[in-house]
């Protein structure tokens, strides 16, 4: 846990927006100095109200391009115990699988919280979703999503895939694009 670390995810209008923003706005100054990344949006599986107005697919990637996956969900708290005995062994197939190059989540408490993960490529992202990776446990992701469906852990949660375009400053003195 680091408490003293700000997640933030946002949309701009377009790069001169973001630009001035973290050039004119207090938060912006102080975000300038950390890391972020652009992103392209690019589709969407499942939906959470906040981003009601995203469409389900904006784009589509390449299987050997990188790629962003970010989830969103809002956790039924009497759920946690099952979240968390079903979503750990994901956790750590996720961290240390080879195709990511960063994972990390965020909560905002009581029961919203996000992940972001940096893959080298999307088919490397697709085959640890379905089960077929060259990796102990691989089947941990497709037995916690089959839980999820047969009893849901959220109120509402969304995926969403995002086609890296930059990196700006570094994460602990390095750089996580592939």
């Amino acid at each position: 846990m680091h408490l003293r670390r700000l997640a933030m995810f946002a949309e701009w209008d377009d790069e001169s927006a973001l630009e001035r923003f973290l050039a004119d706005d207090d938060l912006g100054r102080q975000l300038d100095s950390g890391w972020h990344v652009r992103l392209q949006y690019l589709r969407r599986y499942g939906q959470v109200a906040a981003l009601a107005g995203l469409p389900v697919q904006a784009g589509r990637s390449d299987p050997q391009e990188p790629i962003v996956a970010v989830t969103l969900a809002r956790l039924k708290v009497l759920e946690l115990p099952r979240f968390l005995k079903w979503g750990r062994p994901v956790e750590r197939l996720v961290a240390g699988h080879p195709g990511t190059t960063f994972a990390t989540a965020a909560v905002r408490p009581p029961h919203t919280f996000s992940t972001f993960t940096i893959w080298r490529s999307v088919r490397e992202m697709t085959d640890m979703v379905h089960g077929r990776s060259a990796v102990p446990q691989a089947h941990t992701h497709t037995v916690a999503m089959a839980e999820q469906h047969r009893r849901d852990f959220h109120h509402e949660s969304t995926f969403m895939r995002f086609r890296p375009l930059s990196e700006h400053g570094t994460w602990e003195g390095r750089t996580l694009l592939p």
